[in-house]
């Protein structure tokens, strides 16, 4: 035997036979964890919402795959949702688990990191089930080579449990307030901070709500007046809504699209903060006729459809406007069946084609951050910027402006936005009023008997912890001039 060859022959102890190489293994592809990676890779290359992709994906894999069943769905669910949620907190765990600036790190890695996490430290899956199945993961995605690093990362994030992870990577709350927030309760430091300004009070109060921020919302169902009612809605997986006439919330688990009247479009899905915004402005005093109704941001619908059926119930006609064609259509599907007048049209708001004093109630529900629904949207904490709210402002007020020269002498005009903070609220609000003579501000408490916690008004603040609701925040204001 040549030398050459004896290098490239394995040698063995004497009396043994030479080890044969271990066969390369095939991994094994787990369809719920892909979906939940892909998903995740959504959110993060194509600035998606996961509340968008993951009902496309999962529809796809129960119609590839007939062993998809609803458990699976759930853990899908569960794993994209949560990593998204807790996502702040998970990259500092990383982050101490490796031995370079997170940044430095490929964003796929990252991401099947971050599966891994959540399962590790925010499920009850096992560690060695969680710490196998996503290294099995990562060989599938990232190949063999990187799933080595998967491996060894998550082995060290499985020597501790989530509390003893967070005590050791945030800092003392007594050193630095914000910073320990964020880091506990997976919120970017200057969210924090603008969402307790807006809070007010002291610690417990802003611990309360962050948390809420990162539990599961409820579904929440809407009865649209004199097309369905809660009675319809109830059923053994439903309980009667916290606040709203018309809101039946949904068990978890529970379907809207195994209810009728929701199949028919006389019932939908909507927060009951977005309901009782549309009822205070329905039930606000006026001086005068009551007959033109306006929600001048209508997408995609689900306010005008409630809004719709109250105006019907009073023989009001309702013109929806949405600025966006597309958005449009979603409002003019979820008007059809409105058994009263209305109208759909697409226009901008801040350009309106219609005459000033046209309207007897006027709804703005103007876009804004989004910070308060990031149950809903967890991703969007990690996807707005400081700077963000810049580009809204001049909007908002140019939305609120035009709705006060919309509405008659003696009407009321609601100004609303999914978002506490100050800069989105009473800033806008305050601002508008210094500019507009003849305008003042109505109490909106009264018109929301019941509901508790409502602040001092005249506006109205929602919260997630205090309501269960997402952060809706409403000013109503009438013309007096």
């Amino acid at each position: 035997m040549s030398e050459q060859a004896r290098r490239r022959t394995p040698t063995s102890p004497k009396g043994t036979s030479p080890k044969a190489p271990r066969p390369h293994r095939r991994p094994k592809k787990d369809p719920v964890r892909i979906l939940a990676f892909e998903v995740l890779r959504a959110v993060d290359e194509r600035d998606a919402y996961a509340n968008l992709v993951l009902p496309a994906l999962l529809k796809k894999a129960r119609e590839k795959n007939e062993g998809f069943d609803g458990r699976d769905a759930a853990l899908a669910t569960e794993l994209v949702y949560g990593t998204l949620r807790r996502q702040g907190t998970y990259d500092a765990i990383i982050a101490a688990c490796v031995d370079r600036p997170l940044r430095e790190v490929d964003p796929p890695v990252l991401d099947v990191l971050a599966l891994g996490a959540h399962q590790l430290l925010g499920t009850r899956i096992p560690s060695h089930a969680a710490v196998s199945a996503t290294v099995e993961l990562a060989r599938v995605v990232l190949g063999d080579g990187r799933a080595k690093f998967v491996n060894a990362v998550l082995r060290k994030i499985a020597r501790d449990d989530f509390d003893t992870w967070v005590a050791r990577v945030a800092p003392p709350y007594e050193e630095d307030a914000e910073d320990h927030l964020a880091v506990v309760h997976s919120h970017p430091r200057w969210v924090v901070s603008a969402l307790w300004d807006a809070l007010g009070g002291g610690r417990a109060g802003i611990e309360e709500l962050l948390a809420a921020d990162n539990e599961r919302p409820e579904v929440t169902l809407v009865a649209r007046p004199g097309r369905a009612t809660t009675a319809e809605l109830t059923g053994e997986d439903t309980e009667p809504g916290r606040w709203s006439p018309y809101a039946v919330r949904l068990a978890e688990g529970g379907e809207p699209g195994a209810i009728e009247a929701v199949r028919e479009g006389r019932a939908g899905v909507q927060d009951e903060g977005s309901q009782l915004v549309a009822i205070a402005l329905a039930n606000a005093p006026l001086d005068g006729p009551d007959t033109r109704w306006l929600d001048g941001c209508a997408g995609p619908g689900g306010k005008a459809a409630l809004l719709g059926a109250l105006a019907a119930e009073r023989g009001a006609a309702l013109l929806a406007s949405e600025k966006q064609p597309h958005r449009a259509r979603l409002v003019e599907r979820a008007l059809a069946g409105n058994p009263g007048p209305y109208q759909v049209i697409a226009a901008d708001g801040t350009r309106p084609p219609w005459r000033e004093g046209s309207f007897d109630r006027v709804l703005m529900d103007v876009p804004c951050s989004g910070l308060g629904a990031l149950r809903r949207r967890p991703e969007a904490r990690w996807r707005r910027r400081p700077g963000d709210l810049d580009g809204f402002a001049p909007l908002q007020r140019g939305l609120l402006t035009e709705a006060l020269r919309a509405v008659r002498v003696g009407g009321v005009v609601g100004y609303a936005t999914c978002s506490p903070h100050l800069a989105e609220t009473r800033v806008v609000v305050d601002d508008v009023l210094k500019k507009t003579p003849g305008a003042e501000l109505i109490d909106a408490r009264p018109l929301l008997p019941g509901v508790p916690a409502l602040g001092d008004g005249p506006d109205v603040q929602l919260w997630p912890h205090l309501h269960g609701t997402d952060a809706m925040y409403l000013a109503l204001v009438r013309r007096t001039a």
